[in-house]
């Protein structure tokens, strides 16, 4: 179950084609980090949101923490490189991700990780993608959001100031540089009432 989803008054649900990545809006951050933000990259967000509700094959997850195994607090499911995404508005989106990004990543993006926030209550932890080649080089995560709005917050490793992004109903965010091994990133959990929200992870290979 998901809680109750309200659309959005600005969104285009005849027109699909992501925003020029231009407009994006770059800042720097500290350790060589930086992350790129444009909000409604893709019109028509909220019809997508409910076609990847309804089409994608969404698991749950269980993970030990010390000495008993509890539910990962989000439903996930993962496309690997090759696979076919979920939607053609997805493949749009990373054709675009590709030609903007090519010469500075030096590679397209390779993998799709979806993750659904059903209210609230779901979460994700601080960390960065350091499974794989993050953990030791510069790379790229694309984040695309559908759905309700919800924080993402990110802070250096090691402590610092954190800054916040309200992200949903299609906004893009890219974090590259050294930010997967320098900074962390974080979606909190909110008493707040809070629609479900869907976010799509573009990354490279060997990048999770």
């Amino acid at each position: 179950m998901t809680g109750a989803f309200q659309g959005s008054l600005l969104d285009e649900p005849d027109e699909t084609t992501p925003r020029p990545l231009q407009a994006a809006r770059r800042t720097p951050l500290a350790h060589g980090a930086w992350i790129d933000v444009l909000p409604g990259w893709i019109p028509g967000a909220d019809a997508l949101f409910e076609r990847l509700l309804t089409s994608v094959r969404w698991r749950g997850e269980s993970r030990r923490m010390y000495d008993k195994v509890v539910d990962v607090p989000r439903l996930l499911s993962f496309y690997r490189e090759g696979a076919a995404l979920p939607d053609p508005v997805l493949d749009e989106a990373k054709a675009a991700l590709d030609a903007h990004y090519a010469a500075e990543l030096g590679e397209p993006f390779r993998t799709a990780g979806l993750c659904l926030y059903r209210d609230g209550r779901d979460s994700v932890a601080w960390h960065g993608d350091t499974l794989g080649r993050g953990a030791t080089e510069d790379t790229m995560v694309a984040i695309l959001s559908v759905g309700a709005p919800r924080p993402l917050l990110l802070r250096p490793r090691g402590g610092g100031a954190t800054i916040r992004y309200e992200l949903g109903h299609g906004d893009l965010i890219v974090m590259g540089g050294s930010c997967q091994r320098t900074w962390e990133h974080a979606i909190p959990k909110s008493a707040r009432a809070s629609g479900p929200r869907i976010s799509v992870q573009f990354r490279p290979r060997d990048v999770r």
